[in-house]
């Protein structure tokens, strides 16, 4: 899911920047008298180690509230945008391109069955699509945007 994946990262990277700070990476200089390996230990049975890189950004233990992270958002924007009811304003806010090529790229992504030229439906159906995929993904999605 690339396109949603990073749409979920826009949004979600903006509840780690204002929570506690991150962590320092394993490469930082160690504090004195803990010392702290630069790689990790090569496993025990021999198999490789795994990447530390994920594919795709993990679920958050506690639920972020994408809301509050959009509005926040869409305040500081000059541009009024409703992203409550928008895929086009909702791309455009998190700073992705929202152009038609995009939202059928999008839709593909999320597995959309239906006429992707007949924009207006597919739109709706984004919009409804990537709400309940942020909520199944850790997003605290207000009610009514859910049962649209």
């Amino acid at each position: 899911m690339g396109l949603f994946n990073t749409l979920m990262t826009k949004i979600f990277s903006h509840a780690s920047s204002s929570a506690a700070p991150a962590p320092a990476p394993a490469s930082a200089p160690a504090t004195q008298g803990s010392p702290t390996p630069a790689m990790p230990a090569p496993a025990a049975s021999g198999a490789p180690a795994a990447s530390t890189a994920p594919r795709t950004p993990p679920t958050p233990t506690q639920p972020i509230d994408v809301a509050a992270i959009l509005d926040k958002l869409a305040a500081q924007n000059s541009e009024k945008l409703d992203w409550k009811h928008s895929i086009v304003d909702l791309m455009k806010l998190v700073g992705m391109e929202s152009s038609l090529s995009a939202r059928k790229e999008l839709a593909q992504d999320l597995h959309y069955s239906g006429d992707t030229n007949d924009s207006a439906t597919m739109n709706t159906w984004l919009h409804k699509e990537v709400m309940q995929k942020l909520a199944a993904n850790g997003g605290k999605i207000p009610q009514d945007l859910l049962n649209k």
